[in-house]
């Protein structure tokens, strides 16, 4: 591909094909969601189905294809069908056993089937809202970054060039020089999305005004955060965009080479990035003279072993150059030294996912939405104590209540909001006394919190925060490579304070400590995973102090959560003497005659809560 004529005549033949979404025609077009959240819950099984019934009723004007994330997890498999001039139709849980109706009724009798779609059975089709689009969930979200996931197939290049693919590279090499790409991206405002949204433009800047004989593009797609996954759904459901993104990346920097570090863990992302890097490289995309402009560019794959640690720039270049994945001293910053001791750019995955279309809708277009100092859009994964699980994008600004509330449906059970986790185990927990408060770098950063990556876990009045800080200082613990001191036994330390307390061994000098010791972490250690492994003791002690001191002077959790402050007791009142608590207890500390009220031995009691399951009558509680 030499031109941009040749370009858009692979996109004008492709939208032929695609017309369920570009113009008029018969064409019915039915999507399954097939990234790993609905491969896991069974999607490989009804995509066979679907082709397989399709193919047996001879349907030559139905499209089948698979598609990436398309957002609510929870309700995988997905499958979508798009006819034109209609509404999409999305259909939720889908099994094998429930194709042959849907392709029955839908997609040959014209009817959809309305128990299958989220709003399960309806009176008449006309007062169905079957899309996923206009469900709560997606009312205030605005989807940029993930505008191609759950819409294109993402092993197809034809769909992504379809979808204006590779116009933005191609408008680089050919009209724009490597300053005014930079100049571009510095308009647009994106800042990073991989954790303290450095500005994209400046960073890019750094690395174009070093003269080197060899320069490099790296993409970490790392992504170590327990509860993230935004980057796995971005190069599952559209890894050609990364591809563009970095190509651009390398020609606004003066880098010829580019390698993606992706974790070993992510096999789907894997195998699609390699499968677009191959029809690139054949097409004439990647390599050599691209667009006959005269610039070449090559890209690999990198795979990571799952370290946390690699998620920090120096480290991730550590280990590509094959060297265990240990952080080195900044400066000199990667800009200068980084790669192979190269000038070298790095990128997430969700910042290089934005780069393609601000070079083709303008840097006015993308500045439009957001805040005034964070532009755009930002992925979320979206988990915890919340009724909608998934993969959300909302314009930056966009309030924590109105995405746990409007977006997510709320806390299950009638339970309040306690608080909310982002950024990881190096981000802090938002209360609910934050719960209004506009989502972004600086006033996340302002209240002891940060944005992250995007990982947003919801928590409920049911959840202990001084067990959260010890989930995810054990989690940094076990994840430290073990370079520096302050890290390597300071979180250690921290952990083994957490621990007394939540057995009912801390005191308030502890507390004392826990402070000292995290500012100490913070200010010495090596890189960013030190630095900032104490915000989730920080923040929640900051936040919930009065849950640390009833742990620590009432030796009692609130939440009810930690072990060893818990108590099992029967209400006389409300027990029946049925026995089923005394004959489930493994370790016989329930005593009690047949219809008579039973007691809980404190002194046998292993706090299993076995007892409180079986009763029918709510007479055992927690305390």
């Amino acid at each position: 591909m030499k031109s941009l004529n040749e370009l858009f005549a692979v996109r004008d033949e492709a939208r032929k094909k695609m017309t369920v979404r570009d113009g008029g025609g018969d064409v019915i077009r039915v999507v399954v969601g097939m990234a790993t959240c609905g491969i896991a819950a069974g999607a490989r099984p009804v995509f066979s189905a679907l082709s397989d019934e399709i193919s047996a009723r001879g349907l030559a004007n139905v499209d089948v294809a698979q598609t990436g994330c398309i957002g609510m997890c929870q309700y995988e498999p997905i499958l979508e069908v798009l006819e034109n001039g209609k509404e999409k139709v999305t259909y939720v849980q889908v099994t094998a056993d429930k194709v042959a109706k849907i392709v029955e009724q839908h997609l040959i009798g014209g009817k959809p089937v309305a128990e299958y779609t989220v709003g399960g059975v309806v009176d008449s089709v006309a007062d169905s809202v079957f899309s996923v689009n206009n469900t709560d969930f997606y009312k205030k979200q605005r989807r940029a970054t993930l505008r191609n996931c759950g819409v294109i197939n993402p092993e197809s290049i034809e769909e992504y060039i379809a979808a204006d693919g590779f116009g933005a590279l191609a408008k680089c090499l050919l009209e724009l020089d490597p300053n005014e790409v930079i100049g571009i991206i510095k308009d647009s405002g994106l800042r990073g999305r991989g954790g303290a949204g450095f500005p994209t433009g400046l960073k890019w800047s750094f690395t174009a005004q070093n003269y080197a004989d060899q320069k490099y593009v790296v993409c970490n797609a790392d992504e170590g955060d327990p509860g993230a996954f935004m980057d796995r759904s971005v190069l599952e459901g559209d890894p050609y965009c990364v591809v563009e993104a970095m190509t651009i990346c390398g020609y606004a920097t003066g880098a010829t080479e580019g390698y993606v570090y992706v974790r070993a863990e992510y096999p789907i992302a894997v195998a699609r990035l390699q499968k677009a890097i191959d029809k690139c490289l054949e097409l004439g995309l990647l390599g050599k003279n691209i667009f006959g402009s005269g610039f070449d560019f090559n890209l690999q794959i990198r795979l990571g072993a799952g370290a946390f640690v690699c998620g920090e720039e120096t480290a991730l270049m550590t280990s590509i150059e094959g060297n265990r994945g240990e952080p080195r001293p900044r400066p000199p910053y990667p800009a200068v030294k980084g790669l192979f001791g190269k000038p070298t750019t790095e990128n997430n995955v969700e910042t290089f996912a934005n780069i393609p279309q601000i070079i083709w809708r303008g840097a006015e277009w993308f500045a439009s939405m957001g805040t005034e100092k964070s532009k755009g859009t930002k992925v979320f994964a979206l988990g915890g104590k919340i009724n909608n699980t998934g993969l959300v994008e909302i314009p930056m600004g966009v309030t924590l209540r109105e995405v746990v509330e409007d977006i997510g449906g709320g806390i299950p059970n009638g339970k309040k909001f306690k608080a909310a986790q982002t950024g990881g185990p190096s981000g802090g927990c938002i209360p609910a006394s934050y719960f209004d408060i506009p989502m972004d770098y600086d006033n996340l950063v302002g209240i002891g919190a940060m944005m992250g990556s995007g990982g947003l876990i919801v928590m409920d009045e049911e959840t202990c925060m001084v067990d959260i800080a010890k989930f995810f200082l054990d989690f940094t613990v076990d994840e430290s490579c073990g370079k520096c001191t302050p890290c390597r036994i300071g979180t250690k330390r921290l952990y083994g304070l957490l621990e007394k307390i939540t057995e009912g061994n801390g005191t308030l000098d502890d507390l004392d400590k826990l402070e000292e010791l995290c500012r100490y972490i913070k200010d010495n250690s090596l890189c960013g995973l030190g630095q900032t492994a104490p915000n989730p003791v920080l923040s929640t002690l900051s936040r919930f102090r009065d849950e640390y001191e009833a742990h620590v002077i009432d030796k009692k959790c609130p939440a009810g959560v930690c072990k060893s402050l818990l108590s099992y007791e029967i209400i006389a009142d409300k027990c029946k003497g049925c026995t089923a608590c005394a004959r489930v207890c493994p370790v016989d500390a329930i005593s009690g005659t047949v219809k008579a009220p039973h007691f809980v031995h404190k002194d046998k009691c292993i706090k299993c809560g076995a007892c409180m399951t079986r009763c029918k009558f709510d007479a055992i509680i927690k305390k």
